[in-house]
Order: C-alpha cells, then sequence, then structure tokens
C-alpha cells in the first residue's frame, strides 16, 4: 500500500535542508498509531519493511542552505508491503492531522491512499529517492555504483532477501534484471546525522528498465529497492508518478 501525504507549513515560506533522511525517518515513526509496532520497528536490526520517497516541494526555489517552499506546502510519500502498518499511519494522522518535522508542526492537508498499479513481467520505473547498493570488501562496507555489474547483483539479492523474510519462502523465478537510462543517472550524497554521529551514501537516482517476476515487482514497489529502505533510499515508482 502507498500514501501520499501532503503538508503545509501555515507560515508562508518554509526551509527544508537537503540532508533530512534522519528527520523525515523519525516524524514517520511517530505517526504510527500502533506505539508497540512503532517501538518494534524502531529497534529492529532486521527490514523495517516500508519506504518513504524524497520531500516534493512543488513551488521552490534552492538556496545553499536547502530549499526553500515558497507556499510553505510540501509533500511526501509512504509504501509498504505491511498493509496494517500503513493503516496505522492513516489512523494517526486521521486523528491528529499535525506533524513534528524537525522540531516545527506542520499541518496535514491531505493523507490519499494510492490505487496501486498492475505488474506484469517487465516495466518502465524510476527511483522516488536515491537508490543504494552496497557490499562488503575486506571487511568494509563500500557502496556500488550502477557502473559496476556488482551494483545489479546487490540489488536483486537483497530484493529476495527481503521478500523471503517478510513472506516466509520464495519459490518464482529469481531473475531480476534492472537497465538504467544511463543519461538519467544522477549520484546523491546523503548525510545521515544520528545521536551525533554523522554517516555519509551514495546513491542514485535514475529512470530504468526492469523485468522479474510480478510479484518481486509488486513488492519492490511496495518496500523499495536496495539498501536503508526505511532511512527514505530505493523508493520507486511508475515512470509517469
Amino acid at each position: 500500500m502507498r500514501l501520499k501525504i501532503s503538508l503545509a507549513s501555515g507560515n508562508g515560506e518554509y526551509r527544508i535542508p537537503y540532508n533530512y533522511n534522519y528527520q523525515l525517518s523519525s516524524l514517520i515513526y511517530r505517526k504510527i498509531a500502533d506505539l508497540d509496532l512503532a517501538s518494534d520497528l524502531h529497534i529492529s536490526s532486521d527490514f523495517k519493511f516500508f519506504t518513504f520517497s524524497q520531500i516534493y516541494v512543488p513551488h521552490r526555489r534552492t538556496t545553499k542552505n536547502g530549499i526553500i517552499s515558497r507556499d510553505g506546502k510540501l509533500e511526501f510519500y509512504i509504501s509498504s508491503p505491511n498493509d496494517y502498518l500503513i493503516k496505522s499511519m492513516v489512523e494517526s494522522y486521521l486523528e491528529d492531522p499535525q506533524v513534528v518535522f524537525r522540531g516545527d508542526r506542520l499541518l496535514v492537508e491531505q493523507v490519499e491512499l494510492l490505487k496501486k498499479p498492475e505488474f506484469k513481467r517487465s516495466a518502465i520505473m524510476k527511483t522516488m529517492s536515491p537508490v543504494m547498493a552496497r557490499t562488503k570488501r575486506e571487511d568494509k562496507i563500500w557502496d556500488l555504483n550502477p557502473g559496476d555489474r556488482q551494483f545489479y547483483t546487490a540489488l536483486q539479492g537483497n530484493l529476495l532477501r527481503k521478500y523471503r523474510s517478510f513472506y516466509g519462502d520464495y519459490n518464482g523465478d529469481e531473475y531480476v534484471q534492472v537497465v538504467p537510462d544511463m543519461g538519467s543517472v544522477k549520484r546523491k550524497r546523503i548525510t545521515i546525522k544520528k545521536d551525533g554521529v554523522e554517516t555519509y551514501h551514495r546513491a542514485y537516482q535514475m529512470y530504468f528498465n526492469v523485468e522479474a517476476d510480478p510479484k518481486l515487482l509488486e513488492f519492490m514497489y511496495d518496500s523499495g529497492l536496495g539498501e536503508k529502505n526505511s532511512m527514505g533510499f530505493g523508493m520507486v515508482g511508475n515512470e509517469n508518478d
């Protein structure tokens, strides 16, 4: 299931920093009505099975310190294969139509449950938040890039592991082919500051062709592609989303 959340500051212009993943993730956890579920997800070291998009600002200007929403409006998307998690979020947004983002109270203007597309064997998709793939070499974790073949085998392996973890098993065709439009690839360097510690991640925005079992494509749409989905990486959508 997938939600579109529309917010407004109520005070005219509103500034959004370029590195907001941790703050937006915190907002999402606070808006899960089932507090036990929110706590279990937050402390889990396993897959959390949700993802969210970058923030979209319809009327914007950019500065060196961040993005300015000219009218104070912004929106983002949340997606999960866990229907109960999405319903719990809807309940919370309806009960309290406010959120706290970076210490600021924003009004919830709209919560929209989006219709899921039908999935066939292949599709043209795009990233709605940058996708990240990693590997371990010599006891170190390395971020991979779309010019490296291992980038794609890492995406395939991660998707299959997540599917099996969520559903318990997968007995279908394991073939997953991701072919990016290399002209659309943009590298993003995302800084996440948590508990005073900063970590840096290289991730990529792109349009891409994908071929796989429709069950895997649907799961990828719901849960995200690649690593750290619950920290705002790897949300994907149809090319016209």
